[in-house]
């Protein structure tokens, strides 16, 4: 047997049985399958959303037809991609922002226990203000340009991002962190090769609830006051009962939360590969 057979040819440990890393075809069979019960539901909504406006079980003017929301979508497409371009901009600043400095501060609290005896319970409480009720003062104190939107997406992004930091950074093992300290390593090395890795699960966790929150922030800053936006084509078209161009500002809102929250899914799949296969189990044990 040649050399590179012989590289080629699996290892067998006693008591492990290895299985081989499912194919290209074996991984989009089962992508189908984990989708198409969310796709199926979509379309049974669609369905009965077509029903009520084709019955006029309810008035046009409260709830319109698919196809009137459709030609909206159509019809209006510059109209709508410009203000849909100001909402994911000020979503991702804000989020981006969210991130580096929730990222910083539960590194700061976790090192410090006075840091984060003083700094949790303000965290608390800015989290529990209703963001709508102050959304005004940002407006009067930064004016109506993209400043206070994308602070208002920052505050709420904020919060999902430091709980989840916290807790993946504090439920690193123990045992890791001594026998680190024993090997001679530094606080930063520590950090880096140990607590930084095991807590990005929970970060990642953290970041797509976020990433959603930031959409919603972004709108809700538009509503209190904005001329662009996917927020001001709301509160315009609720205002000039356009109830088709409301849903359809609606929808491509849902669309930008569901695809920033698939982008930070894939890269949470792409970055921990060794968090993803223990989902996947390559290994088993026969003892």
């Amino acid at each position: 047997m040649s050399q590179s057979a012989i590289k080629a040819a699996p290892r067998k440990v006693a008591g492990v049985a290895t299985r081989n890393r499912p194919g290209a075809g074996e991984r989009a069979v089962r992508a189908i399958e984990q989708s198409w019960r969310p796709v199926a539901l979509l379309l049974v909504c669609f369905g009965v959303w077509w029903l009520i406006a084709a019955a006029e079980l309810v008035e046009p003017y409260l709830v319109p037809s698919p196809g009137a929301t459709l030609d909206v979508l159509t019809g209006k497409t510059d109209y709508i991609w410009q203000h849909t371009w100001v909402t994911t901009y000020e979503t991702l600043l804000g989020f981006l922002i969210a991130v580096a400095v929730g990222v910083l501060a539960a590194v700061i609290m976790v090192y410090s226990s006075t840091v984060e005896k003083t700094l949790y319970p303000i965290l608390l409480f800015a989290q529990v203000v209703p963001k709508i009720a102050i959304a005004p003062l940002f407006v009067v104190w930064l004016g109506f340009g993209i400043a206070p939107k994308i602070l208002i997406a920052v505050l709420i992004a904020f919060f999902p991002v430091v709980i989840s930091m916290v807790t993946g950074l504090k439920a690193v093992d123990p045992e890791m962190l001594q026998l680190s300290s024993t090997m001679g390593a530094s606080p930063w090395h520590t950090f880096v090769k140990i607590r930084f890795p095991a807590s990005l699960p929970h970060l990642f966790s953290g970041l797509k609830v976020a990433v959603t929150l930031a959409v919603t922030g972004a709108v809700v800053g538009e509503f209190v006051g904005a001329n662009e936006g996917l927020g001001y084509v709301i509160l315009q078209a609720n205002g000039n009962l356009d109830t088709p161009m409301l849903f359809a500002g609606l929808l491509v809102m849902s669309l930008i939360g569901v695809i920033l929250f698939v982008l930070v899914e894939i890269a949470e799949k792409l970055l921990l590969p060794w968090h993803a296969s223990r989902r996947e189990a390559g290994v088993t044990t026969s003892y």
